[in-house]
């Protein structure tokens, strides 16, 4: 057993590293470096934890890390990084029942003895980790099964579905009140008990009344929820580090969330009121030559007339999409990329901050396929030079390149950011059908005089216009 001050100084670096584990996280080229401080934070604090306190069961806590541990490990290096979301949410899920579990342990402990205000503060804290943590739960596993294709992407829109939350919300603070006022264990196991299941009702139903195109707000939300469950879980066994590294995940998670329904011109209480973006993209409906729509007819073209453009280009956005990650079609694109710049075509990528289904989901699988870093630019940087562009082309994407965000002031998705693509002088779209986004808005882009459709799977497609490059 070391002594406290040693486990103290071992708390203050891993919290160091762990802050600059964000930092190296803010870039793709530091990404690497910045995973390399959080595992270097972690080992510190999982070492100084253990052997602070030198538990009795120590070969049982060893035992169980190393199952975990190979657990996690195998989960990893099986995952495809297009299923990305999937694994962040549901690993989300798994901090959320930690803190349930350590706050029913603690509840009924008899070991931890307060009096007066401090057992009053302690009840607090329990009641608190385990209502936040039933939340991220199930929202967290909600999530997961919207993500999966488990559960429909359509919103849930039950009846009074925002009284119900009042209700379920009104429900906890009562019961909160009775648990910390309650004259015994047995009687403040009822309302804690109680709480639990509405909370782990309440989390259901908040993600599964968000349509799956907030899905990308309601990733970095959740992150925001295990964090502040892993804070009250600190309060909870006083632990300085845990209150702190939860502290940063909660806050970097709800500026993340902030950030990114300022890209979606969105208000984030709107986000979780939910309701929006029951439309689909899943490519019901056939493509054909000439498909008529609301706005016009758009024009179908094969992919060696868009090898040929794309090949007769002097400069080449291209703006990836959800439908690139369901395609896997990362690898293709980035050889065609590199087949491009080869011939002297100048290539960059566009990324809109909400494309995918999480906060950075297309720079992952790009990082994954070798795209230069260099050349993965974000939506201002690509708008300021669009103009000066000869051939877009958007893989997979709908809503965040639908000029209706400008447009049409009365438009579900009026005011969001999105990529002007309309003003190069070509646009290529590549897509299954004319189905309409998450949004559930029809598309003008595809009807646009510069605007040639591309049906079809995307990597199927990508590696036949590779093969039109010669």
């Amino acid at each position: 057993m070391i002594p406290q001050g040693m486990v103290n100084a071992a708390y203050l670096v891993a919290a160091i590293l762990f802050i600059l584990s964000l930092g190296g996280l803010s870039h793709q080229r530091s990404a690497r470096r910045g995973n390399g401080y959080g595992m270097a934070g972690m080992a510190l604090a999982l070492a100084a934890t253990l052997l602070g306190e030198t538990p009795g069961n120590l070969a049982l806590i060893a035992l169980l890390m190393a199952v975990g541990g190979a657990i996690g490990g195998a989960v990893a290096l099986r995952v495809q990084m297009t299923d990305m979301p999937q694994l962040v949410a549901i690993l989300h899920s798994f901090v959320g029942l930690a803190a349930v579990l350590v706050g029913f342990t603690t509840f009924l402990d008899g070991g931890a003895r307060y009096t007066g205000v401090e057992q009053t503060i302690h009840e607090i804290e329990i009641y608190l980790g385990v209502l936040i943590g039933a939340v991220t739960f199930t929202g967290s596993v909600a999530a997961f099964g919207k993500l999966q294709g488990l559960i429909s992407s359509a919103p849930l829109t039950l009846p009074a579905r925002h009284c119900l939350n009042a209700a379920l919300g009104l429900a906890c603070v009562y019961l909160g009140m009775v648990f910390v006022g309650a004259p015994s264990t047995a009687d403040a196991a009822v309302p804690l008990l109680i709480m639990t299941a509405l909370a782990l009702l309440f989390g259901a139903h908040m993600v599964l009344a968000i349509g799956g195109a907030d899905m990308p707000v309601v990733i970095s939300m959740l992150n925001s929820y295990s964090g502040w469950a892993a804070a009250a879980t600190g309060f909870v066994l006083a632990n300085d580090l845990l209150i702190v590294t939860g502290a940063l995940v909660g806050s970097s998670g709800a500026i993340l969330s902030y950030i990114m329904c300022r890209a979606m011109n969105r208000r984030f209480l709107s986000v979780i009121a939910g309701g929006f973006g029951g439309g689909t993209d899943s490519g019901a409906g056939a493509p054909a030559a000439a498909t008529a729509g609301a706005g016009g007819e758009s024009t179908a073209i094969d992919a060696a007339q868009a090898a040929e453009w794309l090949g007769g280009a002097q400069s080449v956005v291209i703006v990836p999409g959800y439908g690139m990650a369901v395609a896997r079609a990362q690898h293709p694109i980035s050889a065609l990329t590199r087949r491009l710049r080869d011939r002297g075509v100048a290539v960059t990528f566009g990324i809109h901050p909400v494309a995918g289904r999480m906060p950075g989901h297309m720079n992952v699988l790009l990082a994954e396929a070798q795209v230069p870093y260099d050349i993965v630019l974000e939506m201002d940087e690509v708008n300021a030079r669009i103009e000066q562009t000869d051939v877009v082309l958007v893989v997979g994407a709908n809503d965040i390149v639908n000029p209706s965000a400008l447009d049409t002031p009365d438009s579900p998705i009026a005011g969001m950011p999105v990529l002007e693509v309309w003003k190069a002088g070509c646009v290529i779209v590549l897509k299954r059908s004319m189905a309409s986004g998450y949004a559930g808005v029809e598309n003008p882009l595809f009807f646009r005089d510069n605007t040639r459709m591309l049906f079809g799977d995307a990597r199927q497609r990508i590696e036949e216009v590779l093969g039109g490059l010669g």
